[in-house]
């Protein structure tokens, strides 16, 4: 059996450690994601969701624990290799998008590469593939600040693909969404599944959850997967 594409071990993170402001909004999770399936982090707000999706995607460090992502420990990595890898396999879709408003939809899906070295034309050409496949094409020169919430959230999405990635992490993705715009964020997840990307979402919305893409629900309260 092929090992997991991810794996969490007792992954804590503490903030202010010994101090009387002490807060610990992860505390000993562990899980696997196999390569392939859609997994959801369930749980309401202040379970400790975006804390654990924020460790496994390397923007923050675990206090304790060990994260394994395509069988490299990230979590004892320098930051400079941390970034190299997460660069390498780790797509992140933010809540609010993180997108710079005044630069064009082109710019902001070709940004990730800017580090790599690829040619410009090649960037270019990368960015137009994501571009026709999330039917974003007509707006390739629109500013983001011009484009509806949807259409930024698969602008987002395209940046997030841009490297190559095969293990995309999304935060909240629905919070900001109507009805209609959920359903089309979720038909765009079922495609990427179906075409072998690894799909982890933090999420308490139903619509998510009860989707039929998702293979497995992880359910977080208080910081610790209960189920």
């Amino acid at each position: 059996m092929e090992d997991p594409i991810l794996k969490t071990v007792n992954v804590t993170k503490i903030y202010n450690q010994g101090k009387q402001n002490e807060v610990v909004p992860v505390r000993n999770a562990s899980l696997t994601v196999e390569e392939g399936t859609a997994v959801v982090l369930q749980g309401p707000s202040g379970s400790g969701k975006t804390t654990l999706l924020s460790m496994i995607g390397c923007q923050i460090k675990p206090t304790y624990g060990e994260i394994v992502v395509k069988g490299k420990q990230v979590s004892k990595l320098p930051e400079k290799f941390a970034n190299l890898h997460k660069r390498e396999h780790i797509g992140f879709v933010f809540q609010q998008f993180h997108l710079i408003s005044d630069l064009s939809v082109l710019d902001n899906i070709i940004l990730p590469l800017l580090p790599s070295g690829i040619p410009p034309g090649e960037r270019k050409c990368r960015a137009e593939e994501l571009l026709e496949e999330f039917e974003l094409m007509p707006r390739k020169q629109f500013k983001v600040k011009d484009l509806s919430g949807g259409e930024q959230q698969r602008v987002a999405i395209c940046r997030s693909l841009i490297n190559g990635c095969s293990l995309l992490l999304a935060d909240e993705p629905t919070a900001h969404l109507d009805g209609q715009l959920t359903i089309e964020f979720l038909k765009y997840m079922t495609h990427l599944k179906e075409k072998g990307y690894t799909i982890l979402i933090a999420s308490h919305d139903p619509a998510v959850f009860k989707n039929g893409m998702v293979d497995r629900i992880i359910e977080m309260n208080s910081g610790e997967i209960v189920s």
